[in-house]
């Protein structure tokens, strides 16, 4: 119940007792105790009728004074109704999803236990370096068990981080991947399991090793490092460039570690990152998605909410909710960051209105200068962005605390209502984009453009607001086609179910559950991706990316599970879904 509401629930409606009067005595009256001081004139019919039209008059008055004092009722918020639902376990969806996930799982622990990836057509696992893997399939896995109560497969699982997880690999592994997959699956397994040390042993060991990324004039972390000799190694595909979203993806899980141990460097190595960033900010508050580790400044590369870019603007609300709304830097940039996609990148289609992040571009003209040209084009990536907003409304973007479910409008800033309002929309356009043959989203979608040079007429019938690039006839299908297990959509579906109760979301995500099973689930155990969303029947890939039981699946269960389970007020998820609890920070540097 609201405090509005239950002020107005308790607030006094008047009492009986206010009848019981005495008027003033009369000349010569004696006042005498235990009964009446005069003969009170009860037969007299007009008196009856005076009593009866005061008391009318004074209850008429109080009835339009209590009116005056009940707060109108504000129209529901954007994407909302009146209520406040009561979230309760769907058990039946639930256990299909748990269900869902033993198969994935009880393959890639049949045929390739340890090993980084599974391939289940062919049954066999596969390393991401020559000298091996770092379990990241296991490690991204744990978690989800405890969560989901299968203790037997949790109990297996960490033998095998006990038993056989290493880290002394002589090989080069990305610095982001085994940051949010490993470092991150490590420090959550710690918590959900009531702090099993082991976690933590592991957690400290991987971080020691990894702090020489850090090691660059700016501060900034190198894309790669050699586990074994503990040393970063410059992304040499990119000229050494540093991915935006790479650098700034590392923060919710050095800073637990710090405050797990007590142990300041690792916050402060991943907490230079933000301040490099932030002093490098470009006059519209969007980032690029490379910036140099020599200099610390931005290059002028493509602006988006998608690859290399997403979890940049992901990760500057969540470090705000991480240490309870504490640091307020983050707040700040992160409200200029939604700014600066509201002015620049949030657009409509023609025909039916959607709402999609488009990209920036940089053209460079003969003269050498850069123009920035927007493409109409959204990465599934991108999904995670609609729950995104919805949350930072309620939080960076509320006036109290806490918002009910779901928010009334007077519970939010103005801006709050506009992320809100974006957020409802953006869910909306993606779940548009699972409107496939396989009921699948594309890995990217385009949306049509006043001047489009495709025909807006197909076989006779009007196109589409949105596309999907096609090979060419007798080609494989392009990466654009595919739907490789992605989370974001189903990310954002549970989000927007946690802050509204409204049982459309878990419509939607029941919808992508079957389409998924229908499309993906491999008979012999496992799950793989599907090579073209529009085409039947479908072709898929020989791969199960570990982010189907680390996040898709996660998230899927928790959107049918009860509201206490992981509650969106005491947990903030890295990007790969491992939750991490909210806490208070020790630790203050210059930049906080």
């Amino acid at each position: 119940m609201s405090k509005d509401a239950a002020d107005l629930r308790h607030r006094k409606q008047g009492s009986s007792d206010d009848a019981n009067v005495a008027g003033p005595a009369k000349d010569g009256e004696k006042v005498l105790s235990g009964g009446p001081t005069t003969q009170q004139p009860a037969g007299n019919p007009g008196f009856k009728k005076l009593i009866t039209f005061v008391l009318t008059a004074l209850l008429f008055g109080l009835y339009k004074l209590s009116g005056s004092l009940i707060p109108p009722k504000t129209p529901p918020l954007h994407g909302t109704s009146f209520g406040t639902p009561e979230i309760k376990a769907d058990e039946a969806k639930r256990d299909a999803v748990v269900e869902a996930f033993k198969h994935a799982w009880l393959a890639y622990e049949r045929d390739a236990i340890g090993d980084d990836e599974y391939h289940p057509f062919s049954k066999t696992g596969s390393n991401l370096t020559e000298a091996g893997g770092i379990g990241y399939t296991v490690v991204d896995s744990i978690d989800t068990m405890l969560i989901m109560g299968l203790t037997e497969e949790y109990e297996r699982a960490r033998t095998w981080v006990v038993e056989k997880m290493s880290f002394e690999r002589d090989a080069e592994f990305s610095t982001f991947e085994t940051t949010i997959r490993v470092l991150g699956g490590l420090l959550s397994a710690y918590h959900l399991s009531g702090g099993d040390n082991i976690y933590l042993e592991k957690a400290r060991d991987l971080g020691d090793r990894m702090l020489p990324v850090f090691d660059t004039q700016t501060g900034l972390p190198l894309s790669k490092i050699n586990l074994a000799q503990r040393k970063g190694v410059e992304d040499r595909d990119n000229r050494g460039l540093v991915s935006t979203a790479e650098a700034a993806t590392l923060q919710l899980e050095f800073r637990y570690l710090s405050h797990l141990t007590d142990e300041d460097v690792y916050w402060e190595k991943a907490e230079k990152v933000m301040a490099v960033m932030k002093n490098a900010r470009l006059p519209h508050g969007l980032v690029p998605i490379f910036i140099s580790a020599s200099h610390g400044q931005f290059l002028s590369t493509s602006i988006r909410l998608g690859s290399r870019g997403d979890s940049y603007y992901e990760y500057l609300l969540k470090q705000y909710l991480q240490t309870d709304q504490t640091e307020d830097v983050y707040r700040d940039m992160y409200d200029d960051a939604m700014n600066g996609v509201h002015e620049h990148l949030v657009l409509k289609s023609q025909k039916a209105g959607l709402t999609y992040i488009a990209e920036l571009n940089p053209q460079r003209t003969p003269g050498g200068e850069v123009k920035w040209q927007l493409e109409p084009k959204q990465d599934h990536l991108v999904c995670f962005f609609g729950g995104s907003l919805m949350l930072g409304a309620t939080t960076s973007g509320a006036l109290v605390q806490p918002v009910s479910i779901p928010p009334r409008a007077e519970e939010l800033s103005e801006q709050g209502k506009r992320d809100w309002e974006t957020g409802v929309e953006l869910i909306k356009t993606c779940m548009a984009t699972h409107e496939t043959a396989t009921g699948l989203s594309p890995e990217i979608a385009f949306f049509r453009i006043p001047g489009d040079l495709i025909d807006l007429e197909i076989n006779g019938q009007p196109a589409e607001d949105w596309y999907i690039k096609q090979s060419r006839a007798g080609a494989p299908p392009l990466l654009d086609e595919r739907y490789i297990l992605r989370p974001e959509t189903v990310e954002s579906l549970f989000i927007a179910y946690r802050l509204t109760g409204d049982p459309v979301y878990r419509q939607y995500g029941w919808s992508i559950f079957e389409a998924i099973e229908k499309h993906c689930r491999v008979s012999s155990g496992g799950y793989a991706s599907v090579l073209d969303v529009d085409q039947l029947p479908v072709e898929h890939e020989d791969k199960m990316e570990t982010f189907l039981m680390s996040e898709t699946l996660k998230y899927l269960y928790l959107l049918f599970a009860d509201a206490s389970e992981i509650p969106l007020n005491e947990y903030v998820f890295n990007t790969e879904a491992h939750p991490l609890p909210v806490f208070t920070p020790t630790i203050r540097t210059g930049f906080s």
